[in-house]
Protein backbone atom coordinates (compact mmCIF):
# COMPACT_ATOMS: atom_id res chain seq x y z
CA UNK A 1 0.00 0.00 0.00
CA UNK A 2 1.36 3.33 -0.97
CA UNK A 3 0.97 5.97 1.61
CA UNK A 4 2.57 8.97 0.09
CA UNK A 5 2.63 10.58 3.97
CA UNK A 6 3.51 7.75 5.46
CA UNK A 7 6.74 7.68 3.15
CA UNK A 8 7.66 10.89 3.75
CA UNK A 9 7.39 10.37 7.50
CA UNK A 10 9.63 7.22 6.98
CA UNK A 11 12.18 9.17 4.92
CA UNK A 12 12.39 11.59 7.49
CA UNK A 13 12.79 9.12 10.30
CA UNK A 14 15.54 7.66 9.05
CA UNK A 15 17.62 10.31 7.80
CA UNK A 16 17.02 11.83 11.75
CA UNK A 17 18.14 8.32 13.30
CA UNK A 18 21.60 8.42 10.52
CA UNK A 19 22.24 11.93 11.51
CA UNK A 20 22.08 10.90 15.59
CA UNK A 21 24.16 7.97 15.48
CA UNK A 22 26.53 10.50 12.73
CA UNK A 23 26.60 12.95 15.76
CA UNK A 24 27.68 9.88 18.29
CA UNK A 25 30.25 8.35 16.08
CA UNK A 26 31.99 11.80 16.05
CA UNK A 27 30.96 13.28 19.40
CA UNK A 28 30.89 10.75 21.95
CA UNK A 29 32.97 7.45 19.64
CA UNK A 30 33.01 5.45 23.25
CA UNK A 31 29.13 5.45 22.90
CA UNK A 32 28.87 5.17 19.59
CA UNK A 33 31.09 1.80 19.86
CA UNK A 34 28.93 0.48 22.53
CA UNK A 35 25.87 1.10 20.49
CA UNK A 36 27.33 -0.54 17.61
CA UNK A 37 28.04 -3.33 20.02
CA UNK A 38 24.79 -4.52 20.99
CA UNK A 39 24.31 -7.35 18.51
CA UNK A 40 21.85 -9.32 20.27
CA UNK A 41 20.39 -11.69 18.27
CA UNK A 42 24.05 -12.61 17.70
CA UNK A 43 24.73 -13.49 20.92
CA UNK A 44 21.84 -14.91 22.12
CA UNK A 45 22.50 -17.36 19.40
CA UNK A 46 26.15 -17.85 20.31
CA UNK A 47 24.87 -17.85 23.69
CA UNK A 48 22.62 -20.89 23.31
CA UNK A 49 25.39 -22.92 21.15
CA UNK A 50 27.66 -22.02 24.26
CA UNK A 51 29.81 -19.41 22.65
CA UNK A 52 30.25 -16.47 24.72
CA UNK A 53 31.32 -13.42 23.00
CA UNK A 54 33.92 -11.59 24.87
CA UNK A 55 34.71 -9.23 22.18
CA UNK A 56 38.34 -11.05 21.09
CA UNK A 57 39.69 -12.62 18.08
CA UNK A 58 39.37 -16.04 19.78
CA UNK A 59 35.37 -15.48 19.81
CA UNK A 60 35.13 -14.77 16.18
CA UNK A 61 36.92 -18.12 15.38
CA UNK A 62 34.31 -19.84 17.70
CA UNK A 63 31.59 -18.19 15.78
CA UNK A 64 32.93 -19.30 12.80
CA UNK A 65 32.63 -23.23 14.11
CA UNK A 66 29.11 -22.82 14.69
CA UNK A 67 26.46 -24.71 12.88
CA UNK A 68 24.79 -22.71 11.17
CA UNK A 69 21.01 -23.57 11.44
CA UNK A 70 20.22 -19.92 10.78
CA UNK A 71 19.87 -20.54 7.44
CA UNK A 72 16.96 -22.44 7.45
CA UNK A 73 14.93 -19.20 8.49
CA UNK A 74 15.36 -17.06 5.37
CA UNK A 75 13.66 -14.12 8.07
CA UNK A 76 16.83 -14.61 10.56
CA UNK A 77 20.00 -14.92 8.08
CA UNK A 78 20.03 -11.19 7.27
CA UNK A 79 19.34 -9.74 10.55
CA UNK A 80 22.03 -11.99 12.40
CA UNK A 81 24.47 -11.34 8.93
CA UNK A 82 24.24 -7.77 10.24
CA UNK A 83 25.04 -8.68 13.60
CA UNK A 84 27.68 -10.87 12.97
CA UNK A 85 29.26 -7.78 10.65
CA UNK A 86 28.54 -5.61 13.89
CA UNK A 87 30.11 -7.79 16.38
CA UNK A 88 33.63 -8.28 13.40
CA UNK A 89 33.13 -4.42 13.83
CA UNK A 90 33.49 -3.93 17.17
CA UNK A 91 36.20 -6.79 17.75
CA UNK A 92 38.79 -4.47 15.43
CA UNK A 93 37.46 -1.33 16.71
CA UNK A 94 38.69 -2.64 20.71
CA UNK A 95 41.58 -4.88 19.92
CA UNK A 96 43.51 -2.32 16.91
CA UNK A 97 45.30 0.41 17.54
CA UNK A 98 44.05 3.20 15.64
CA UNK A 99 40.69 0.92 13.96
CA UNK A 100 37.48 2.79 14.66
CA UNK A 101 33.98 3.48 13.37
CA UNK A 102 32.93 5.50 10.68
CA UNK A 103 29.55 6.71 9.01
CA UNK A 104 29.63 6.60 5.07
CA UNK A 105 27.02 9.43 3.67
CA UNK A 106 24.61 6.51 3.04
CA UNK A 107 24.67 5.93 6.68
CA UNK A 108 26.51 2.78 7.02
CA UNK A 109 28.73 2.18 9.61
CA UNK A 110 32.59 0.59 8.69
CA UNK A 111 35.35 0.19 10.41
CA UNK A 112 38.35 2.40 9.47
CA UNK A 113 41.65 1.75 10.33
CA UNK A 114 44.63 3.90 10.89
CA UNK A 115 46.10 3.54 7.63
CA UNK A 116 43.04 4.91 6.16
CA UNK A 117 41.61 1.05 4.29
CA UNK A 118 37.91 0.67 5.27
CA UNK A 119 36.00 -2.62 5.89
CA UNK A 120 32.44 -2.81 4.93
CA UNK A 121 31.18 -5.08 8.22
CA UNK A 122 28.04 -5.19 7.28
CA UNK A 123 28.79 -6.43 3.67
CA UNK A 124 31.29 -9.16 5.20
CA UNK A 125 28.79 -10.56 8.28
CA UNK A 126 25.72 -10.72 5.49
CA UNK A 127 28.34 -13.02 3.21
CA UNK A 128 29.52 -14.94 6.25
CA UNK A 129 25.97 -15.67 7.71
CA UNK A 130 24.54 -16.49 3.77
CA UNK A 131 27.63 -18.63 2.74
CA UNK A 132 30.20 -19.23 5.64
CA UNK A 133 32.57 -17.16 3.68
CA UNK A 134 34.90 -15.75 4.15
CA UNK A 135 35.36 -16.50 7.92
CA UNK A 136 35.25 -13.87 10.09
CA UNK A 137 38.25 -14.81 11.64
CA UNK A 138 39.63 -14.63 8.61
CA UNK A 139 38.75 -11.21 7.77
CA UNK A 140 39.71 -10.00 11.10
CA UNK A 141 43.30 -11.54 10.56
CA UNK A 142 43.15 -9.96 7.48
CA UNK A 143 42.54 -6.28 8.61
CA UNK A 144 44.01 -6.38 12.19
CA UNK A 145 47.77 -6.60 10.23
CA UNK A 146 46.67 -3.24 8.84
Amino acid sequence: MNIPFLDNWRKRHEEAQSASLADAVSSDPEGAAQLLSECELLRNQAEDAGVELDDSAESLSALDQLLPRWREDPEVAPWLGSDAGLYLGTVLVRTVPGAAWRLRPDGQPVVRLESGRELDVLEEGTSWAETGTPELSQRYAEFSEG
